[in-house]
């Protein structure tokens, strides 16, 4: 599986670099252009779900005493598994949305589409199990009632924001300025200082000193990053890739790798303050962190229902709104039961993707006439 996941990756590496060196003036724009603040807002809260919240605090010892990540430290590896050079992927799939797939319209075979739309399923029923899984962690005393009870809600409050675009839209913008003030907030609160953060925030360094490292697997916990990664890719390129205003390729390259890295350069290097210095988040910001990460896991969901139900025409128009949410609550908690209970795993939905690029690069290279004409 590393092999084929390795061979993938450079793949992809090498198709983004190709299509900025070639094609890097293209002007890329989407059917609902916004501006570059709310694009990259729906992208953050959209590509990005509660792990960023909730993980690195229990990653961060992880890496510290594992050997195979000794060459850097935790933060720069905790860096490496979510920011800068993973974000390529949504890149290529951004372009290829915006200015390829209109001309080919590949995602309208049947047989794509069915693939596809299976993998918008269920990597979104992973975001919500992910949620459901580490939740315990985050709330002391949780019965398991409880826990069931919140997730069946976060799902349900998500399907009501997928009812229409404009609440996709509000909720991105509102979750990423909640995002900062829970920044901010614990900042203050950690008595960091300017020095603090910028000697944290200095680590990170240590990534791009061994951003070489990073291309390929690791450890199998990486290789299950990185499929996580790509079984995002596809689905998340299809949804952003509306919103885009205008950018020129290599603008939307600059955009997708550094924008959302500097957020999570700074969250992160937040949290890792906390972690060295051993201060514990308690109370109100544990709290804080909680919520800020539910908001996250609906604005995932949300995105991706809005995806799937419009590709398979389940959509509010056609089966009203009390018959969509209805069913597509029942479906999202059913398939999140079903990792909990089953031995399903984001690698499998990772491969399946693997599979749908190399499907796509095929039909590419079968309609390379048309693939030339809507790239020029």
């Amino acid at each position: 599986m590393q092999t084929i996941l390795s061979v993938a990756i450079l793949i992809t590496l090498l198709t983004s670099l190709l299509i900025v060196i070639r094609w890097g003036n293209v002007i890329c724009e989407g059917p609902l252009p916004t501006s570059l603040f709310a694009f990259i807002a729906i992208l953050f809260t959209s590509g990005l779900d509660v792990g960023l919240i909730m993980l690195p605090l229990t990653e961060f010892p992880v890496y510290a005493d594992e050997s195979a990540y000794q060459f850097a430290n935790p933060l720069a590896v905790e860096f490496g598994f979510w920011g800068f050079l993973v974000w390529v992927f949504y890149f290529l799939t951004t372009f290829y949305f915006c200015i390829v797939e209109p001309h080919v319209k590949l995602f309208e075979i049947p047989f794509v589409k069915v693939l596809n739309n299976a993998v918008v399923i269920g990597t979104s029923a992973f975001t919500g199990y992910l949620f459901f899984r580490y939740l315990p962690n985050y709330i002391n005393g949780l019965t398991e009632p409880m826990r069931y009870g919140i997730v069946a809600l976060v799902v349900f409050s998500a399907v009501f924001s997928s009812t229409d675009v404009r609440y996709v839209k509000i909720l991105s913008v509102a979750s990423t300025w909640v995002f900062f003030a829970l920044i901010a907030g614990m900042w203050f609160t950690a008595d960091m200082g300017i020095v603090g953060f910028t000697g944290t925030l200095s680590e990170i360094g240590g990534y791009f000193a061994n951003i070489h490292r990073f291309v390929v697997p690791i450890t199998d916990y990486h290789a299950f990053y990185l499929f996580w990664w790509f079984s995002w890719s596809i689905m998340i390129g299809q949804f952003v890739s509306r919103f885009v205003g205008g950018l020129k390729t290599w603008q939307l390259l600059a955009a997708l790798l550094i924008i959302p890295s500097i957020l999570i350069a700074i969250w992160f290097s937040v949290l890792y303050y906390h972690f060295e210095n051993h201060v514990e988040i308690i109370g109100f910001f544990r709290i804080a962190m909680v919520i800020v990460g539910i908001i996250f896991v609906i604005n995932s969901l949300d995105s991706l229902m809005r995806l799937y139900t419009v590709n398979l025409d389940l959509t509010v128009e056609r089966f009203g709104r009390r018959n969509y949410m209805l069913g597509n609550w029942a479906a999202m908690f059913g398939l999140i039961l079903l990792y909990q209970f089953t031995p399903l795993k984001i690698e499998w939905i990772g491969l399946v993707v693997v599979a749908l690029y190399a499907v796509i690069y095929t039909l590419l290279f079968r309609r390379r006439r048309d693939l030339i004409n809507s790239l020029t």
